[in-house]
């Protein structure tokens, strides 16, 4: 099994810079790259609740607009622990990971499929 303690602590790192005026629920996630890379996201929130974006799907998209698509796993790390990622950010994760792609939280390393076992998905 990988040791994944070195993204979580990137994780860490990342809700350091987290903009979450409105609940001051700091949220970070580091983005593990199938080639080694990572890519780190936190939650930047908005007045208007509907336009704030999770710290899971900044690293995600911040990797897919380098072009970027191959991920091994993410670590997130939250305020509260387990942050749990939420539905959005679930089926962002199903578009681009498989169902046996590592999510790394504060108790532990979970698939993607326990949390989105019905994910929608293109059929490819």
């Amino acid at each position: 099994m990988t040791d994944y303690t070195k993204l979580y602590e990137e994780a860490i790192k990342a809700s350091e810079k987290s903009y979450s005026p409105y609940s001051d629920f700091r949220v970070g996630s580091a983005l593990l790259t199938s080639d080694g890379k990572i890519f780190t996201g936190c939650n930047i929130e908005n007045a208007s609740y509907s336009l704030t974006v999770c710290a899971e799907r900044t690293a995600i998209l911040k990797a897919v607009s380098e072009g970027i698509s191959d991920f091994e796993a993410i670590a997130i790390y939250g305020t509260e622990n387990p942050c749990i990622p939420c539905g959005a950010c679930l089926q962002v994760m199903s578009e681009f990971c498989e169902s046996d792609f590592k999510v790394v939280l504060s108790d532990g390393v979970h698939e993607l499929k326990e949390f989105m076992p019905n994910a929608f998905r293109l059929k490819k």
